[in-house]
């Protein structure tokens, strides 16, 4: 945050400050915006260009009703979907999910991810970890954390005005890493931080700058590290985010044309909000924006929830992987969906199906993978992965390697001086690559 000294006042948490003159405020977890874009350049950084859109089904989405029917088990197995042909010989999507299914030379469904564990949380599909791990030292570090780790500034064309990672979900975890390194969340506050304060134009800003450039100058002159001046382009491109504007119209959907809003089928699905916000906030310049769609969680009435979210969810995003392809963006942006884990093959008695980790799936598109395939099936009951496993951790492996961070030679440092690896499980599909 850019300050200057006002009046003194103190607050509900007892720490004395001072009403300062702002220029948006504090990020995330008290980190200056300054301080952010100064961790996104931290050595070792490469950025390849490639961004990720990570879409999250809070709650658990079944395998055997999206891409794994199983239309020749036992009713009490297969449910009441139907599966559809696409466009890809042999490869077949529910009955709800026409749109995609005439897509899907344009994506990959892994349908025997194995590795998951059953819990209630996004943190398996945002870090290809289970929750407990390292959680005593604050847990793994989520993609978009790593990403503002290693990948550095957002897309030159943009003058590197954009954060890294803007997390949509606000429950994603920086990890061990630390705040420094938590997605920029857009909440009120966020998003106040994104415009200029009423009271100050950017011509007085610039005046202010003047001022604390004076102040500043002796100990730059002095300065042979060249640390001075590393500040101060950290607190230029601060300066510039706000000044910029960029960030602030990619979340504002009124500069959307009515006509593709309605293809993402908003405002009647608000769900669609945030895949239309991706990707304007990854066509802004964003390297990783996390987003997360609940109503997963089926014990019940499985069948009747699906048949209304599944066609949204189709709806939503073809037109997604269309607005990317239609603009050149697609093959330069990773979309990732998955869940917390499966559900239960045989339907229970309340037409549900409950939670099981022993299998389930995740969809990937863009990034340059080799698409219009699916990997991997289970048994008949689709109770296990029986064909091609595929470990939740090759995934990340192969994304991570896809973004140019090879996780065989990356690792990360924990509080404790221990190194990290990105993931253990390090084998990448080779399907995709």
């Amino acid at each position: 945050m850019l300050n200057w000294f006002g009046n003194s006042s103190s607050f509900c948490d007892r720490v004395d400050r001072r009403d300062f003159l702002r220029v948006g405020a504090l990020s995330a977890g008290g980190l200056t915006l300054p301080g952010l874009l100064k961790a996104e350049a931290a050595p070792g950084a490469a950025p390849t260009g490639k961004s990720i859109i990570n879409i999250i089904l809070s709650g658990g989405p079944t395998h055997m009703d999206t891409f794994d029917l199983k239309p020749e088990a036992p009713k009490e197995f297969r449910g009441e979907f139907l599966p559809t042909q696409t466009n890809v010989p042999g490869f077949e999507f529910c009955e709800h999910m026409p749109i995609l299914a005439t897509m899907a030379d344009r994506l990959t469904a892994i349908r025997s991810i194995v590795g998951m564990n059953n819990e209630h949380t996004n943190v398996q599909s945002d870090t290809g970890w289970s929750a407990r791990s390292l959680d005593s030292l604050g847990g793994r570090p989520s993609i978009g954390a790593v990403m503002s780790k290693f990948g550095g500034p957002a897309q030159e064309t943009l003058h590197g005005t954009a954060p890294t990672f803007v997390d949509l979900t606000g429950s994603t975890r920086p990890g061990f890493l630390g705040q420094v390194y938590a997605g920029y969340r857009p909440d009120s506050t966020g998003r106040q931080n994104l415009t200029l304060n009423q009271s100050v134009s950017e011509a007085r800003l610039n005046n202010r700058r003047e001022l604390l450039s004076g102040f500043d100058r002796l100990r730059r002159d002095i300065d042979s590290s060249g640390m001075m001046t590393a500040l101060d382009s950290f607190a230029e491109r601060a300066v510039g985010m706000i000044t910029s504007g960029e960030v602030a119209r990619a979340l504002d959907l009124r500069l959307e044309d009515p006509r593709t809003l309605d293809r993402y089928g908003y405002p009647t699905d608000r769900d669609a909000q945030q895949f239309i916000t991706a990707r304007r906030l990854v066509s802004a310049g964003v390297r990783c924006v996390s987003f997360s769609i609940g109503g997963w969680d089926t014990h019940s009435n499985n069948f009747k929830s699906l048949s209304e979210k599944l066609p949204r969810l189709d709806r939503a995003m073809s037109a997604l992987i269309q607005d990317l392809e239609v603009r050149g963006q697609l093959d330069d942006t990773i979309i990732m969906m998955s869940g917390e884990f499966g559900r239960t093959p045989r339907v229970n008695a309340t037409a549900g199906r409950d939670h099981w980790p022993r299998a389930a799936f995740f969809f990937l598109a863009g990034g340059g993978f080799r698409h219009g395939q699916y990997i991997g099936s289970t048994n008949r009951l689709g109770e296990y992965a029986q064909d091609r496993p595929v470990h939740l951790q090759h995934v990340f492996m192969t994304v991570y390697k896809q973004l140019g961070i090879d996780p065989n030679g990356f690792f990360l440092t924990d509080p404790n001086g221990r190194p990290q690896f990105l993931v253990d499980q390090r084998e990448v599909i080779s399907e995709l690559v």
